[in-house]
């Protein structure tokens, strides 16, 4: 690894990390692949025949020549489009095959593309012709399957749930209807700060050798390069020089080896899709640290990389033939980005901090936003001339300042005041909302096909702060303006449209475990807002939580929220209705997937029945108002006593949907597949299992939340009896503790309201 740019490359195929399937429509097909040289690719889409055995004709082609962001490192993402008007349609598998052109004309099949010394045979494919497939979103609501997941943090303690996607789509992949049709990361797709050491030494060393050049990081009146800025020892400089709060209240463990070049937030996608630029061995802990707890620390966390790489063959196959669309969320940058008005001038104040962040929304930019959103890279637009500052950045080695600050306008980084050194923001309905550049690149974005459209919400780089409260104060997640632009507009342009159903991607939660709003409210008081993201949740700024609710429920009598971000999953149901009472109803059905990488000591004792027996889960009630937007939650006890409530205009139930007992995975899987080979630690204590009654599968069995790694596929049945939609959530995890096999757990609520709990809602408090 110390001469990556040497020997190293010279072993790995020409893609080294890809391909991505990205953006698919009826129109067009987009495919990101990562090249270790300058090639022209294109990309052809076929028909199948005899389900998805035999490839038929070419439908759609495009070609693209890569973007070089590195010596090593050019990027494309092509798409492909029919020259005749052709369509792609549902109920049918589509192939798609590239073909590399190099410099010096030598053409390479995908095949040949994929393969090299190190790598002398590799499958993406579930067909023997070795090409990656797809299926386009179906006609009909009770025939989609929608995977999501989030958090996948590469060291991250349990087997990663992503290989999970491989299984479901292998045993499905020649039927159309009941493969999975699309997959949405709804935040956290890598990790900036609480990144493990070991990590860091691949991705520091392999970021500069994709360059090929050192990035000089701005530490206070000098430069250091990466290399300088030694794994396990970056703490002060995160937290003092960039100004980052992971690290605040006693836990500078989570940024002494955070990301901060460009070279390690582009390796890190690399590293998180691809098993190709991992190294064969990791260096031994002593080697880095003479410290024993570190060496300790730094033995757990390759054991836990190394299971990672062990099923990345799995993830780039199942990436490769299903249409991936993300959202990121604060890790993809660092912990608390953009929180609050406070951490916007901490680290948009400091030339580190803004660095950085320019360096994770870069590598965002490249390997996320250019497969979501095509069109604003295509010529002309902002994606294209953030792509030509880049490359321009890098082949000067980083000190061209017009390039740098081009690429800060595009991506929508806030100036700076030159008297201050502090963040513009501008002051829009009472709130502040940071300056960005008329051309910089939009986040948020909208998929739709004949049954149902998916509304992705950039809730990071929109934030309304509230101009009349303290700095450390919880924002709307959306301003008043960007909730204009990106859900009433969108919801009112298809209004008319009843075939559809909506959904909405809210990286953060809407609701959650209501312990969580407790600590969450006794941490605001004391002003500890960053040791537990105090004003990511939707419901602490309940200004905000009633203008959203309003905003979907005015416009759509059935909305399903897919959420991620806190580590467990989970579904819950809001019933909506007017006051005076109205035929007109809502319901609002959030499904949470979180985590897949990333379980933690609380999610596994929540997963189990505990959590249900000292705090249940109960019945929520709210009134509302929306003159301007505000929301009282109530008991039936204060209901009845009409204690401070005053002609209110609506109101709302939340009812935390139960999860179903466990179940077996419906296919056949070998799971050495899935565990990497360890020692015989736990063999040895098998014996103790019988006297660990909460490692018992009833034990483990909750009623409430899924609190290990896990994957979510969501699908729809349509009642016979009352023709109405049940949407389906099954939750695939990892047996406890042993990992022998894979189960799933099953949450199911109807897409209508609750139609008794309104009602005594409205009984209650006419009494």
């Amino acid at each position: 690894m110390n001469n990556q740019a040497g020997d190293f490359f010279e072993d790995l195929p020409l893609i080294l990390a890809g391909p991505l399937l990205q953006r698919t429509e009826a129109k067009s097909v987009t495919v990101l692949v990562v090249l270790q040289q300058s090639c022209q690719v294109e990309l052809k889409v076929y028909t199948t025949t005899n389900q998805g055995e035999g490839l038929g004709n070419c439908l759609l082609e495009g070609r693209r020549f890569s973007v070089a962001l590195g010596k090593y490192l050019h990027v494309v993402a092509i798409t492909a489009v029919s020259p005749v008007g052709d369509s792609l349609t549902s109920d049918r598998i589509y192939a798609y095959d590239l073909q590399f052109t190099c410099a010096d004309q030598t053409l390479l099949t995908l095949e040949q593309a994929l393969c090299s010394n190190r790598f002398p045979q590799v499958s993406i494919s579930y067909f023997e012709h070795q090409k990656p497939t797809f299926v386009l979103p179906p006609d009909r609501l009770e025939d989609l399957h929608i995977i999501q997941a989030s958090c996948r943090k590469p060291h991250g303690s349990g087997i990663d749930a992503l290989p999970i996607l491989d299984s479901l789509i292998a045993s499905t992949a020649k039927e159309p209807r009941r493969r999975p049709h699309q997959l949405f990361l709804t935040g956290d797709q890598i990790y900036g700060d609480d990144v493990a050491a070991p990590f860091l030494w691949v991705a520091s060393h392999l970021g500069d050798a994709l360059l090929g050049w050192e990035e000089e990081l701005p530490i206070g009146q000098g430069y250091c390069t990466p290399k300088e800025l030694l794994p396990g020892e970056r703490a002060q400089v995160a937290s003092e020089e960039a100004g980052f709060t992971a690290g605040l209240h006693n836990k500078s463990a989570q940024v002494s080896s955070h990301l901060l070049s460009l070279g390690e937030y582009y390796a890190a996608y690399l590293l998180a899709w691809s098993p190709v630029c991992w190294p064969d061995a990791f260096p031994p802990g002593k080697w880095v640290s003479g410290d024993r707890l570190a060496l300790k620390t730094w033995d757990r966390e390759v054991a836990d990389l190394r299971q990672l790489i062990y099923t990345l063959g799995m993830v780039r196959r199942a990436l490769a033939n299903i249409p991936m669309y993300t959202i990121f969320d604060d890790h993809d940058v660092s912990d608390d980005w953009n929180l609050n008005q406070a951490w916007c001038l901490r680290v948009y104040g400091s030339r580190l901090g803004r660095r950085t962040v320019q360096n994770a929304l870069l590598a965002y930019s490249v390997f996320q936003a250019w497969g979501n959103t095509p069109e604003q890279f295509a010529v002309g637009q902002s994606g294209k001339k953030l792509l030509a500052a880049a490359e321009s950045w890098s082949v000067s080695a980083g000190k061209d300042v017009a390039a740098q600050e081009a690429i800060a306008n595009y991506l929508g980084i806030p100036s700076c005041n030159p008297n201050t050194g502090l963040p513009n923001f501008v002051l829009e309905d009472g709130v502040f909302i940071l300056e960005r550049h008329p051309e910089a690149l939009t986040w948020h974005y909208i998929i739709s096909s004949n049954c149902h459209e998916v509304i992705v919400l950039d809730t990071r780089t929109w934030r309304g702060y509230p101009a009349d409260k303290k700095p450390i104060a919880p924002p709307m997640l959306l301003c008043h303006q960007a909730m204009k632009e990106q859900l009433l507009q969108p919801l009112q342009k298809t209004a008319d449209n009843q075939n559809f159903t909506t959904f909405v991607i809210a990286p953060t939660n809407v609701f959650g475990l209501q312990v969580i709003d407790w600590i969450h409210h006794w941490h605001l008081k004391r002003g500890k807002v960053f040791s537990t993201d105090v004003g990511d949740a939707w419901n602490v700024n309940l200004e905000a939580l009633a203008k959203l609710l309003t905003t979907l429920c005015e416009q759509r009598q059935q909305v399903v929220i897919l959420s991620g971000d806190i580590h467990y999953s989970c579904a819950t149901r809001l019933s909506y209705g007017a006051i005076p009472r109205s035929p007109k109803q809502s319901v609002l059905v959030q499904l949470t997937a979180s985590a897949l990488k990333n379980e933690e000591t609380l999610t596994r004792l929540i997963h189990t029945r505990l959590k249900q027996w000292l705090l249940p889960e109960q019945t929520r009630r709210w009134l509302g108002w929306n003159h301007p937007p505000k929301m009282l939650e109530v008991s039936a006890k204060r209901l009845q006593r009409r204690q401070t409530i005053t002609n209110p205009e609506w109101h709302c139930v939340l009812e935390w949907i139960q999860r179903q007992p466990t179940q077996k995975f419906p296919n056949l899987v070998d799971m050495s597949t899935f565990v990497f080979p360890r020692n015989h630690r736990n063999s040895r204590s098998s014996w103790l299992q019988p006297f660990k009654f909460w490692h018992s599968p009833w034990f483990q069995d909750g009623r409430e939340v899924v609190g290990l790694n896990n994957l979510a596929s969501v699908h729809f049945e349509l009642s016979t009896t009352d023709n109405c939609y049940q949407v389906i959530q099954d939750c695939y995890w990892f047996s406890f503790p042993l990992s022998t096999k894979i189960v799933y757990s099953r949450f199911t609520t109807n897409l209508q309201p609750n139609q008794y709990l309104l009602d005594e809602f409205l009984i209650v408090g006419s009494k």
